[in-house]
């Protein structure tokens, strides 16, 4: 299954060709065959980061295509900010015995905790990872020993800082004083009122920036559907890490209710539905989202969700999602027309549009 943002995917660009860094505010693109080379299994994949506009990739590109990487993920922003697109899709779609390789391992990231979570992460996976300019390589027992030592360094560092944040707060009590905002320790409605607005705007930001992987969906199939068959069609589209649970969902629809931004009715009692309805409904609902998914990428989805099958079984097979659509069809859960009724054996492939959508 295809994974990570069709939305907004990794600039990667093939080695060897020209990659020339876009500027700020355009699109990422990743074309059909640069992701035909990151299918191919146990292939270098390169990562290139500078934090400003004025500063150029061209030394990190030579370097990284001179060492084997099929593609190079380009980026700008600054390796303190956590929240790098770019690097995460390109993390979402690295596959085990695959190798992630960067020029300085400051490329990845600055803080050392964050570099040993991504890395120790990738290793799980099975997915290796490379710097050129330092003694870093996970795929030898060198390469691993550092890492390991780098860990040791980061746990020595966060103990200093604790004893070093202890030792300041027993010294502050002792002189009288105490820690925090004045406003707030003496509990002034003022202060806490224009705390309160504080954070409600900017989780209402967090929301706005991401809405448009969950606001449509919701929009649409509340409440027809319950919320756990909601959530199930909003990650079936999402790569892991930007995937929703339940609590979280819930929560941001109801603020977009409070905002005026959804209707009301989103947020009221699922209809009652007969249980064999559900399964139809739930396909019904993961091919509207995604109108060009295969039969296989859905069987993929389901198995992921832990979905069991009519049967009550584990694994899913193309001809029995084809049949839970015919048969959505014929219960008047899809848009007028009709399904294609013919299954193509050697890919289960593109599902049939149905006429009139």
């Amino acid at each position: 299954m295809q994974r990570g943002n069709a939305a907004n995917p990794p600039t990667c660009k093939p080695a060897g060709t020209s990659s020339r860094a876009a500027g700020f505010g355009q699109q990422p693109s990743l074309d059909q065959h640069t992701i035909g080379l990151m299918a191919k299994k146990g292939t270098l994949h390169g990562y290139a980061r500078v934090s400003t506009g004025e500063q150029t990739l061209e030394s990190q590109l030579r370097e990284l295509r001179a060492a084997g990487c099929v593609t190079v993920a380009e980026e700008r922003a600054s390796g303190g900010d956590l929240s790098r697109p770019v690097l995460a899709d390109l993390l979402d779609r690295l596959a085990a015995g695959d190798t992630l390789v960067v020029v300085r391992l400051d490329r990845l990231g600055r803080s050392l905790q964050h570099l040993l979570e991504t890395i120790t992460a990738l290793q799980a996976r099975g997915v290796h990872f490379r710097s050129l300019g330092d003694p870093v390589d996970t795929a030898s027992p060198q390469g691993r020993f550092t890492l390991q030592i780098l860990g040791a360094m980061a746990e020595f560092e966060r103990a200093l800082i604790r004893e070093r944040t202890m030792s300041g707060l027993a010294a502050a009590r002792a002189e009288g004083r105490i820690g925090g905002n004045p406003g707030l320790v003496s509990g002034d409605r003022t202060m806490l009122s224009r705390l309160r607005l504080a954070r409600r705007d900017a989780f209402l930001e967090r929301l706005n920036r991401s809405a448009g992987d969950w606001a449509p969906d919701v929009r649409r199939l509340r409440p027809d559907m319950p919320w756990q068959d909601v959530l199930a069609v909003v990650n079936s589209r999402l790569p892991d890490s930007r995937r929703w649970t339940l609590q979280r969902l819930m929560r941001a629809a109801k603020a977009f209710v409070t905002e005026g931004l959804l209707p009301e009715a989103v947020l009221e009692r699922a209809a009652a539905r007969r249980k064999d309805d559900r399964l139809p409904t739930l396909v019904a609902a993961m091919r509207a989202a995604r109108p060009d998914v295969t039969l296989q990428e859905m069987c993929d989805m389901l198995e992921e969700m832990h979905v069991p099958t009519p049967r009550g079984r584990a694994t899913w097979y193309p001809s029995s999602v084809k049949a839970l659509l015919d048969r959505a069809e014929r219960l008047g859960l899809t848009s007028q027309g009709t399904l294609a009724t013919s299954l193509d054996g050697s890919d289960q492939g593109a599902i049939p549009s149905v006429a009139g959508r």
